[in-house]
């Protein structure tokens, strides 16, 4: 890179245009004063994936996903390392590795998030929107509470910065996690809703081969996100004054990702206790689908469950919408001054402003589109499936940047879990184009 575009590549990124500090030594700083990126991660992670569809995988499909839920986020979990140790390494985001590497690789992430943000963002919302409790959905329509609900998350997090949202993040991990164990226990109480000798559908055919490929687009995350938990590190180096070392960047990230797994593992036992074999018909709809489990608590269960369980599947999707409106918009900016030095002085400007086209944009396709939502919704999940391979090998090669000291490049069992999780998602992307093909 030429020099501005080296400056602005150590400076940009959450940082508005200033260096978040110095590269924390170890020991300077307890690590848990470094925790907060992998949180707010595992805050994105937990929502449409887990609620929705760890959740319909055990409903359909019992506990027969549990394997392939335990690969998934096994396989990805190196290539989602890679975007904080990379940060702390180097005192550069994730994404100024891409642009080291080629400004090709900068332009492939920005047309995959240009792709796929405004879909998101307005999917996570309106799931959000549709569990509202209080019963407003008798006197406001959907449609126009996910616009509001958009509106008030773009001003908190406009106007909120990172701090609100380290906050907010570190709460609702501590309280889902609670909620959501609490929830399970109650399950394995009652018991299975399934009769002893009911069989669920087959996983391994070619009709479920499509929701497999939903499963695996979303489970923990699309890789994509492994640039925001990167590019929040300088934000949160700003209130430290260091961005932190490699051992308190992985700390955090194992504790995030860790959260994210036990997460989706709950939910999945939840869809699987609860719902598989009570010969309930699910609905295609996610938002129809998240009503139903609620109803289904309420029959299974018990009311008072039920109303925890719609409060923590509420918090779960509007942390989800906080994080995304945040996070595609940093990550979207993060693009625009890697391929435009001469604007690193606007970052939190550019930041701003492409969290309100990516909040307007969200607004229309709720408006003008709610019909066909779930189909949007599939088709970036199709696309972050479809991508991960690239996205996986990106992440590895930007690890062997020469600005990468060789000690904190992969070696071991990341450096062969690397090799298995680029075969996996590689080989089951081949395997849907075949089948589609």
């Amino acid at each position: 890179m030429n020099g501005k575009a080296e400056r602005s590549a150590r400076e940009l990124p959450g940082s508005e245009g200033k260096p978040a500090g110095a590269r924390g030594e170890e020991g300077t700083l307890p690590w848990w004063r470094f925790l907060g990126p992998g949180l707010l991660v595992a805050c994105a992670a937990i929502g449409g994936s887990h609620l929705v569809w760890a959740t319909r995988a055990g409903a359909v499909f019992g506990w027969d996903l549990l394997g392939l839920l335990l690969v998934a986020n096994l396989v990805k979990m190196p290539f989602f390392l890679f975007g904080q140790t990379y940060t702390a390494a180097t005192g550069e985001s994730l994404l100024a590795g891409y642009r080291r590497r080629s400004v090709v690789y900068v332009w492939i992430f920005l047309g995959i998030n240009l792709l796929t943000s405004v879909i998101n963002v307005a999917g996570v919302t309106m799931l959000a929107a549709a569990l509202v409790p209080g019963g407003v959905e008798n006197w406001w329509s959907l449609p126009a509470r996910t616009a509001v609900l958009l509106a008030v998350v773009t001003l908190f997090v406009g106007f909120g910065r990172y701090r609100w949202l380290d906050r907010v993040a570190k709460g609702v991990i501590a309280f889902l996690t609670v909620l959501t164990l609490v929830a399970v226990l109650l399950a394995l109480r009652q018991g299975p809703a399934a009769p002893p000798d009911f069989v669920g559908p087959a996983v391994w055919t070619v009709s479920g081969f499509g929701f497999l490929v939903l499963f695996l687009g979303w489970m923990p995350a699309p890789i994509d996100l492994s640039a925001w938990s990167s590019l929040w590190m300088f934000s949160r180096g700003r209130e430290t004054g260091q961005l932190a070392g490699t051992r308190a960047a992985r700390w955090d990230f194992y504790l995030g990702y860790g959260a994210t797994l036990f997460m989706a593992v709950c939910f999945l036992a939840l869809g699987a206790l609860v719902m598989f074999g009570s010969g309930a018909e699910f609905t295609e709809s996610g938002i129809g689908f998240a009503q139903q489990l609620v109803g289904l608590y309420a029959a299974s269960i018990g009311p008072a469950a039920a109303d925890w369980v719609l409060v923590a599947a509420f918090i779960t999707m509007l942390s989800t919408s906080l994080t995304c409106l945040d996070g595609y918009p940093r990550a979207l900016a993060a693009c625009t001054v890697l391929l435009r030095p001469q604007a690193e002085d606007r970052f939190r400007r550019i930041h701003q402003g492409w969290m309100v086209v990516v909040g307007l944009g969200a607004v229309v396709v709720v408006l003008g589109f709610v019909h066909n939502l779930i189909v949007m919704l599939s088709f970036a999940a199709y696309v972050s499936f479809l991508t991960s391979p690239l996205l996986a090998w990106i992440n590895f090669r930007v690890m062997h940047n020469d600005v990468v000291p060789e000690e904190e490049r992969p070696h071991g069992w990341i450096r062969l879990l690397s090799y298995a999780g680029l075969l996996f998602l590689g080989g089951m992307a081949i395997g849907f184009l075949w089948i589609q093909g």
